[in-house]
């Protein structure tokens, strides 16, 4: 692993910043990104589910699994988080993601259900779990739903780099 368990303590340069956690984000995304990758999953990033909710990121396994990573780079937008829980309904695994240096403390709390919820910690070339989710299998037909759902915006995404001028043609 990329990661000397001290690292994991010291937060990324762009996170040090509070004016602009847009950047942290993005860092925290692109090393988690890279993490799911080496685990043989393919994430996709900004992903919206039904019900109007949007994953920060949402990745398929070799077996068809769905797993949900939220994305959080301060403590308050942890916890005023309200809308996380509905992301469950959608994944088998979720977990939270946070920089390096972040307060893991309310992550333990049962509020954020530690039982069911993994932790990953990053900075923008890579990750480390530090606490794995539990897999609740989802529905036959929710999980072909959520996969189809996924194929489908995969495709879209990569037609518009094909041909921007066509991407508003999709009904």
């Amino acid at each position: 692993m990329f990661y000397d368990r001290a690292m994991l303590d010291i937060a990324p340069p762009a996170c040090l910043d509070p004016a602009d956690p847009a950047l942290c984000a993005a860092d925290v995304t692109r090393g988690v990104a890279r993490l799911l990758l080496r685990h043989d999953l393919t994430p996709m990033t900004e992903v919206s589910l039904e019900g109007g909710r949007r994953a920060d990121l949402m990745a398929l396994d070799t077996r068809g699994q769905i797993v949900i990573v939220e994305v959080k780079v301060s403590r308050a937008d942890l916890m005023g988080d309200g809308k996380w829980p509905d992301y469950l309904d959608h994944c088998d695994r979720f977990f939270w993601a946070v920089p390096a240096g972040f307060d893991l403390r309310p992550l333990d709390t049962p509020a954020f259900l530690p039982a069911r919820t993994g932790i990953i910690v990053a900075d923008r070339y890579d990750a480390e779990i530090v606490r794995e989710a539990h897999t609740t299998p989802l529905a036959a037909h929710v999980r072909r739903r959520c996969t189809l759902a996924f194929a489908r915006r995969a495709a879209r995404r990569l037609s518009a780099m094909l041909d921007p001028e066509g991407a508003g043609l999709a009904g």
